[in-house]
């Protein structure tokens, strides 16, 4: 079988390639960061393929997750631990750190809960549409602080309600917020009645929502809390035996060896991938979509 052993001049020879890729890293970040503009205007490969990674990884993550596969391959020797230190910075910072995102999403129905039930006071005192979200626009709940500010802005530029009230929607890009536009949005269209009262529903209805998501985080918090400790105490014992206890990895040296590594690897991210779809929470169909906004909304200026 196939040794992994290295010489001093195998070592030296990695070290060296390692300055090497460095050093071109940061050529091609000086020189993309003076192409910026025109990578904006023609998109290329490597801006086709970042488009389709997830949210979370940025380039500089991207860039560490690289450079500590290929220190813990050259340290260890193993081709199959350099792959599995890259897959595992790029992926385990969002499976085991706190969920912002789920936190802002409460945060934000919270928020829009807040918002609708500010609208329906508003409306029982007998006050227009435009000048209750105007109204209300002053005083909105700091999550939607930003997108209500650009919606009052834009109704009092000219622009419809239900043009403004439409892109307000894509902005907070929630269903739940695409409900209470709709509502909103046939209000000012065809003079509904009774809106204060399907206001008053809708954010109860938002509510209930949002304790429904809680209970859920609640359940997937320790669930987390339980993957984290195992995967301390999983590379914790990998990191000691590396250090401390060489000799006893040698079988990991051979082709045979990196296969195994391979395997349990792989076991550990089919198991990680099924925590994180068991947790997450599918989202109801989107009721207004930026395409059908860019293709219905009128001029600023039309008719209010």
């Amino acid at each position: 079988m196939t040794s992994f052993n290295w010489g001093t001049g195998a070592v030296t020879a990695v070290a060296v390639g390692c300055g090497t890729v460095c050093g071109l890293g940061l050529v091609a970040i000086g020189y993309g960061a003076a192409r910026r503009a025109a990578r904006e205007e023609e998109p290329g490969f490597g801006r086709r393929l970042a488009e389709r990674w997830p949210a979370d990884w940025s380039s500089r993550r991207v860039v560490i997750a690289v450079m500590a596969g290929v220190i813990v391959g050259a340290l260890t020797g193993w081709p199959v631990a350099a792959v599995l230190t890259t897959v595992a910075v790029l992926t385990l910072p969002g499976l085991l750190g706190p969920d912002r995102a789920t936190a802002s999403r409460t945060e934000r129905m919270e928020a829009l809960a807040a918002w609708t039930e500010m609208l329906r006071d508003t409306l029982s005192a007998a006050a227009g549409m435009e000048q209750a979200v105007l109204a209300t626009a002053d005083i909105a709940p700091a999550a939607l602080e930003s997108e209500m500010r650009t919606l009052a802005a834009t109704v009092r530029s000219g622009r419809s309600l239900p043009a403004a009230l439409r892109a307000f929607a894509v902005e907070v890009d929630d269903p739940l917020a695409d409900v209470v536009v709709a509502a909103l949005v046939m209000a000012s269209e065809q003079q509904a009645g009774q809106l204060a009262p399907l206001l008053g529903e809708l954010a109860e209805s938002v509510r209930e929502q949002v304790a429904m998501r809680q209970r859920v985080d609640a359940g997937r918090a320790s669930v987390r809390t339980g993957v984290r400790v195992t995967v301390i105490v999983t590379l914790g014992m990998a990191v000691g035996m590396v250090v401390f206890n060489r000799p006893f990895l040698d079988p990991f040296n051979t082709w045979t060896g990196q296969a195994v590594l391979a395997m349990v690897g792989g076991l550990f991210a089919a198991s990680f991938t099924y925590l994180s779809a068991i947790g997450r929470v599918d989202e109801p169909i989107r009721l207004i979509t930026p395409a059908a906004v860019a293709g219905t909304s009128p001029a600023p200026g039309g008719q209010r």
